[in-house]
């Protein structure tokens, strides 16, 4: 008898968390409850990724999926964010989600402490996209029709020149080869704004770019 695992998708907005989620629908061994995000409360943004909340809420909408937000208070301490990323999580398991989705593809560390804090929920995580070659999943994403665009970059790894791009092969060719091209270490982000899970694309322009922590040079995605 096949049994159908109810999963929350750890929803960042970006490329990597996009194809865990076409990963886990590619098979039937899934279902997804819900894209599991989180947002910075003061700014309405997600959390790292720059990105207003109303576009990840058009997001969701386009992917045809419910958004569950965690709000994290600005400089939240990590106490803060597990408090309320736990309370979320019991939320879910009461209902009978069993499982989170990641799209972490080499970091062990990250890894481990995503399992240790679902143990006590009563869940696991599913990894479907660990220990894919990042080259290949980088053109891998491309080629099957995903459209992002980059929100942030680490300016101690990436030159300026990187934040406010389509990811698309050009993208790739100007890449340095000293930076993993995933941008798995954080060297940057980005937002999904369409591709082959989407019912229509998700519509913005390009505003400002803002350097913050003398770092991150983040750049604003505007609604249409």
């Amino acid at each position: 008898m096949h049994l159908t695992r109810s999963v929350l998708v750890a929803w960042s907005g970006g490329k990597d968390s996009a194809l865990a989620l076409h990963e886990v629908l590619k098979g039937e061994a899934h279902a997804v409850t819900a894209l599991l995000a989180t947002v910075t409360e003061d700014y309405d943004r997600v959390l790292m990724h720059g990105v207003r909340q109303v576009l990840l809420e058009r997001q969701a909408s386009a992917l045809g999926f419910p958004l569950e937000k965690v709000l994290i208070p600005k400089d939240a301490s990590n106490e803060v964010y597990e408090t309320n990323m736990a309370r979320a999580l019991a939320k879910y398991r009461h209902e009978g989600v069993q499982a989170v989705v990641f799209g972490d593809i080499f970091l062990e560390d990250l890894r481990k402490y995503r399992e240790d804090k679902l143990a006590p929920a009563g869940m696991r995580g599913i990894f479907p996209i660990w220990k894919r070659n990042t080259n290949e999943f980088a053109r891998s994403f491309i080629s099957l029709g995903f459209k992002a665009i980059t929100t942030c970059v680490d300016t101690k790894v990436l030159g300026k020149e990187f934040v406010g791009r389509i990811i698309d092969e050009r993208f790739l060719a100007d890449f340095p080869s000293s930076v993993d091209p995933c941008g798995e270490n954080g060297e940057y982000h980005s937002f999904v704004f369409d591709g082959p899970l989407f019912n229509g694309a998700v519509r913005f322009s390009v505003g400002e770019k803002v350097l913050r922590d003398e770092r991150f040079l983040f750049c604003d995605l505007v609604p249409e």
